[in-house]
């Protein structure tokens, strides 16, 4: 693997503990309620999003391990894009059900390079 495969796939591990570390001990009530709550894991997921899309550019062999890698680029790009049609609840539910998967698939990789 390359190195810059390396350092998007570290990006993107340093980016989804911070979204599990903001929403550790949080429900719903408290997400949606929270501006800067919302704001800190939205951006983690823009850079999580980003770090797939850059590493899908250089190291197809790598991004294709990764599960749903084209619809969390496509999720950044919502975020980034569409902020003004933010869906709260779906952020909350992507931070809550599916980031467990992408860490383990990045852990993954990370070990075994």
């Amino acid at each position: 693997m390359q190195l810059k495969s390396k350092k998007y796939l570290y990006d993107i591990t340093v980016a989804s503990e911070k979204v599990a570390k903001f929403i550790d001990g949080k429900d719903w009530d408290n997400y949606s309620s929270d501006d800067l709550l919302r704001s800190g894991v939205e951006r983690q997921f823009e850079i999580i999003g980003e770090a797939l899309n850059q590493l899908s550019k250089i190291d197809q062999t790598t991004i294709t391990q990764i599960t749903n890698y084209q619809q969390i680029i496509s999720f950044r790009n919502i975020l980034i894009h569409g902020y003004a049609d933010i869906d709260n609840f779906l952020v909350w539910s992507i931070a809550t059900t599916k980031l467990s998967q992408l860490r383990k698939d990045v852990t993954y990789l990370l070990e075994d390079s």
